[in-house]
């Protein structure tokens, strides 16, 4: 197995590269001697080039930067969700090469990981290098404490997944995997510390501290849903007053159109009634995005990580009403602190299921042996 430097390289040529070994011998601590001396074995394995001499602007010989080989891997993340699979094919950058969705056929593990399979198999005739799971819950290894959409507890799936599809598997709690995959090759890459929040379905909250994920037994508990933000505003599912998940899912914000419509919409024609200037719609959507802004505010405060990186399939609420999101953090925000910088991930699903890859990704770095 790889030693805590090896794997050190890996990770900085994979999530940084191409880069001047100047740059590594900098970002790793390293003499360029010992740094020679660590490549040289990547080298010789394939899994690292060096690219042409380029000139980097300093006096000296042309550097030649180094790479993660052309090809190395093909992965697949897949997001479960309990109506839905989403899957991308990726490369070894979580790149997607190929996406798709389908209804899930059934909760039941076995069936669950042979739908999977065929739609990977569907997707790519390239074998897998690794595969990852991304899931709302809490997992532990290869096993799903649990997943409430699911109806699982303590259910082995990662033995089960990768009998399936023939590659490792890797799983992961969603937020956690989306924030792996911001951290290594998103919108948080280079970003030592940065909040990360999605809307959509619920309302998450990851946190990234010092380059690092924060992994904690919490993580799956979505304790970011409940965070009160405005006096009276409309009810969640237990009951709370104008908390994350009732100013900010899309089912919230679907029913509270509706119920002023007196007529069923969903989350994109709320969205597109609130756009057309529909009174009602656009009050809700309005209150929804200054609610958005607050909760970006908080969570920068409370962390004191002033990047927030937005991201989920109902991600079209700021699109729409970006305005008073930016007002809502404005008005919250202690003109002396930092600005709050916001990058926004519009991806959708595809952010879910390249989280998923991403986490897939690092599994492999992990298994690399060196002759």
């Amino acid at each position: 197995m790889l030693t805590d430097s090896e794997r050190a390289l890996a990770r900085a040529v994979l999530i940084h590269g191409p880069i001047a070994r100047s740059a590594l011998t900098s970002r790793l601590g390293l003499s360029p001697a010992s740094l020679t001396r660590l490549a040289k074995p990547f080298l010789d394995n394939g899994l690292l080039i060096e690219l042409d001499d380029s000139a980097d602007g300093s006096v000296g010989r042309p550097v030649r930067p180094l790479d993660v080989a052309p090809g190395i891997g093909t992965f697949a993340g897949v997001k479960i969700t309990g109506e839905h699979i989403h899957a991308v094919v990726t490369g070894v950058r979580a790149e997607p090469l190929a996406q798709a969705s389908e209804p899930l056929e059934s909760h039941e593990p076995s069936r669950v990981a042979a739908q999977v399979a065929a739609l990977l198999g569907e997707m790519t005739s390239q074998p897998l290098s690794g595969v990852g799971v991304a899931l709302g819950g809490a997992v532990r290894g290869g096993t799903v404490v649990y997943a409430p959409f699911l109806g699982w507890e303590d259910v082995a799936f990662g033995p089960i997944l990768e009998a399936a599809v023939g590659a490792p598997a890797s799983l992961e709690n969603d937020l956690i995997a989306l924030a792996e995959a911001e951290r290594w090759f998103g919108l948080g890459r280079g970003i030592p510390g940065f909040v990360v929040i999605t809307i959509g379905a619920g309302v998450g909250y990851a946190l990234v501290v010092g380059g690092e994920v924060v992994r904690s037994p919490d993580a799956g508990l979505g304790l970011g849903g409940h965070i009160p933000l405005r006096d009276g505003g409309p009810v969640c599912s237990v009951g709370h007053h104008g908390c994350s998940e009732a100013m900010l899912s899309s089912g919230s914000i679907a029913a509270q159109v509706s119920s002023a419509l007196q007529r069923p919409v969903d989350y994109d024609e709320a969205l597109q009634l609130a756009a057309q200037g529909v009174p009602a719609a656009a009050a809700i959507v309005d209150a929804s995005a200054a609610a958005l802004g607050r909760f970006a505010v908080v969570a920068a405060n409370l962390t004191l990580q002033s990047a927030v990186v937005l991201a989920g399939e109902g991600i079209g609420l700021f699109r729409l009403a970006e305005g008073a999101v930016r007002v809502g953090i404005v008005a919250e925000r202690d003109p002396r602190a930092q600005p709050v910088e916001l990058y926004v991930d519009d991806t959708g699903f595809v952010a879910w299921a390249r989280g998923a890859a991403a986490i897939a990704i690092q599994a492999a770095v992990d298994r690399i042996r060196l002759d």
